[in-house]
């Protein structure tokens, strides 16, 4: 029978047959080969490079269900990383995505029988968080980059480092509010005692400013109520007079106490604003020593070290590398600082203390900040803790 036309609709159904996914039973791994029907895998089996195949796999199996179950691990895992990230997803949604290409490896060519044998390997090794439910198991990628975890930490220590910066405010806060409240007397509080008659016939006198009453029996009971509901209006309005008064005095001095609690956080709010407003975004400044991070220009320049020699637009600098002497334009997140070895002079690219020049005193690692002796300024000589990132070497 001769060969169909290529638009005859016999080639066009071979052509669209040829693109999409066959059945397994009929493919061969070992020859990479999927056959249409049963007709075709047998006679694939009988023809001579299958059974070179054959002969080659029998000489080391282990050797070739080592190469497809790596390749098919590769491929799973890049799948699951690009597609999902670190999402948690089930494991057949990405399964059925991988075998949606024609050249994936096949799994019944992999040291894993099923999905969930293979699932559980993947927890088992740390490649990816796994989880049973009653819908079935559930896989979350665990993103190992360099790069990503070097991120992860940076957001940490700046986290960190505007916690410290609070808990400093706090701090110097509390302290002014108690050196205030050290510099003052502290108040007597009055003592109350009960009223005590040492005997019957003893006469109790009130004295009530001006006026003053005297009760006994040679007074009538008619002048002593009068004299007494005088002594209670009196005794009420000066009572009031001292109420209010002591309330004005204390309204008054909680208003000085909270007038200046008040000027000590406009003073540190003051003061953070100015130091958010010296700090600025762009960090480069010529004749320091940086490091390539970035990956794009190949492992030749890939962390090397190289020296600034002009800054164009604030954000982008021509670099030297130190070992080649070559010359390239980098972007600032290309690159990074360099803290030298104590001792050695550095240069403080933000903050209060910005293009001033410094010796390196020690490295604090828990705080990912370092020790610096001002060498240059108004505050020559002055030791200040500066974050890794807002210094670097000078060349």
């Amino acid at each position: 029978m001769g060969k169909a036309d290529f638009l005859s609709p016999k080639a066009i159904a071979n052509r669209i047959k040829s693109k999409g996914l066959q059945k397994l039973r009929w493919y061969c791994q070992m020859c990479q080969k999927q056959c249409r029907d049963e007709n075709g895998f047998k006679c694939h089996c009988m023809s001579e490079s299958h059974q070179r195949q054959l002969l080659l796999a029998s000489e080391d199996p282990n050797k070739f269900m080592d190469y497809f179950s790596d390749e098919f691990k590769s491929d799973f895992l890049e799948l699951l990383s690009r597609r999902f990230g670190t999402k948690r997803v089930h494991n057949n949604i990405v399964y059925n995505e991988y075998i949606s290409d024609r050249e994936h490896v096949h799994m019944n060519s992999t040291q894993w029988e099923t999905l969930t044998d293979f699932t559980k390997w993947l927890g088992r090794e740390g490649f990816c968080k796994v989880d049973e439910t009653p819908k079935g198991w559930y896989v979350q990628y665990i993103d190992r980059d360099p790069e990503t975890i070097r991120r992860q930490e940076e957001q940490a220590r700046k986290k960190k480092q505007d916690l410290d910066d609070e808990e400093r405010s706090a701090k110097f806060i509390e302290e002014q509010v108690r050196r205030g409240r050290d510099g003052k007397e502290p108040e007597e509080t009055p003592v109350y005692t009960e009223l005590k008659r040492e005997s019957e016939e003893e006469k109790i006198a009130f004295n009530l400013g001006a006026s003053s009453c005297v009760a006994g029996p040679s007074k009538s009971s008619s002048a002593l109520g009068a004299s007494a509901l005088k002594a209670a209006a009196s005794s009420s309005s000066s009572s009031t007079k001292r109420k209010d008064t002591s309330s004005s005095s204390d309204s008054r001095s909680d208003k000085k106490k909270k007038s200046a609690l008040e000027e000590i956080i406009e003073m540190e709010e003051r003061k953070k604003k100015k130091q958010q407003q010296v700090r600025t975004d762009y960090w480069l400044q010529p004749n320091i020593v940086v490091k390539v991070v970035t990956k794009r220009l190949g492992d030749r320049y890939h962390k090397k070290k190289a020296v600034v020699t002009e800054v164009r637009d604030k954000y982008a600098a021509v670099v030297k590398i130190i070992d080649s002497g070559d010359k390239l334009k980098l972007d600032q997140n290309h690159v990074e600082t360099v803290i030298p070895a104590p001792g050695k002079r550095v240069l403080i690219l933000n903050g209060p203390y910005r293009d001033t020049e410094a010796v390196l005193e020690g490295i604090d690692e828990k705080n990912f900040s370092a020790t610096l002796t001002l060498d240059s300024g108004k505050e020559k000589g002055k030791r200040v803790d500066i974050a890794y990132e807002d210094f670097s070497k000078l060349a």
